[in-house]
């Protein structure tokens, strides 16, 4: 089922959360039953876009309650330090900054350091919706040759969509792109627009399992073509004890109609460490399993969240 969803249907869903928001935030306090959307009817049987006040923008079946949603009295949830992102959104009026620092082994030749690696999450007008800021530096050295410079600014919104409901997953959505404003080494001279489905399940207080699809807008590093580039990723997080948590991962980097650019495969696992509900501390590690791939990375990083 994950795979099956056509475009169409999740552009059909959006229009239709507009609609219903439209019609909730017409009222006073916000938070209401809607009821009879006719636009709706070739999705309302899957998703429910019942209580505007609800933490996701959709509820897997109607109901007069909501469930799902970020929830502030527990630790904060991160979109570091794998590659897939976090299913949920950190709330409305919630400020999340995500730091680190990469080092990155490309081949014998070339290796290369980020830092730092900083994304702001900021939720804005309900808890299901999120405003995503990121950008980084970089110093590249080739054969004893130094390179540095900025990454293309990113943009990007994470849309909360259903909360997990039994073997039906906690899903999220997010539109993003990248905009030049980078170094000239590292900049795509072009805005470069993407989308990042994800979908994840909490098997027990102590496992949980998430995987990721996803398009963005490239450019061959043999040619200067622009492709697209898909990315497909699955991760297990496991909790070692109240503080530490651990996991591990498989990504691939599939190029489509480029140039020279050939498909990436990782594995990478890690470690994180919660100081307090609102601090954590990660350390991760990955390697390259096909010949395209780079050799190795190693990295860490801080997350806060601020209300």
């Amino acid at each position: 089922m994950l795979y099956s969803l056509p475009g169409r249907q999740v552009l059909l869903l959006v229009a239709c959360a507009i609609v219903t928001s439209s019609t909730a935030f017409s009222q006073d306090n916000g938070c209401s039953v809607f009821e009879g959307c006719n636009s709706c009817d070739r999705v309302e049987e899957i998703f429910s876009p019942c209580q505007m006040c609800c933490g996701t923008l959709f509820q897997w079946s109607c109901t007069t309650t909501c469930t799902g949603g970020p929830d502030l009295d527990a630790p904060l949830v991160t979109d570091r330090p794998d590659f897939t992102e976090a299913s949920s959104t950190v709330g409305k009026g919630i400020a999340q900054l995500e730091i680190g620092y990469t080092f990155t082994r490309e081949d014998d030749a070339t290796h290369s350091h980020s830092f730092p690696e900083p994304l702001l999450r900021y939720g804005i007008l309900q808890d299901w919706l999120e405003l995503r800021v990121g950008w980084t530096d970089n110093l590249q050295e080739t054969n004893g040759r130094q390179v540095g410079g900025s990454d293309d600014l990113y943009l990007g919104f994470k849309i909360g969509l259903t909360p997990q409901q039994g073997l039906l997953p906690e899903m999220a959505l997010i539109p993003q792109m990248t905009v030049p404003t980078g170094a000239t080494r590292f900049t795509a001279n072009d805005v470069m627009p993407g989308a990042n489905w994800i979908y994840g399940w909490e098997i027990s207080n102590c496992l949980s399992t998430a995987g990721s699809t996803q398009f963005n807008g490239s450019v061959d590093d043999g040619s200067g073509e622009s492709y697209t580039e898909w990315a497909q990723s699955w991760t297990v997080a496991y909790s070692l004890c109240d503080r530490v948590g651990a996991y591990t991962e498989w990504f691939a980097l599939m190029p489509h109609s480029a140039d020279t650019a050939m498909t990436e495969h990782y594995f990478n696992g890690g470690f994180t460490y919660l100081i307090n509900n609102d601090i954590q501390w990660d350390i991760r590690a990955g390697k390259g399993l096909n010949g395209a791939a780079d050799d190795y990375f190693i990295g860490t990083g801080l997350s806060l969240r601020y209300y």
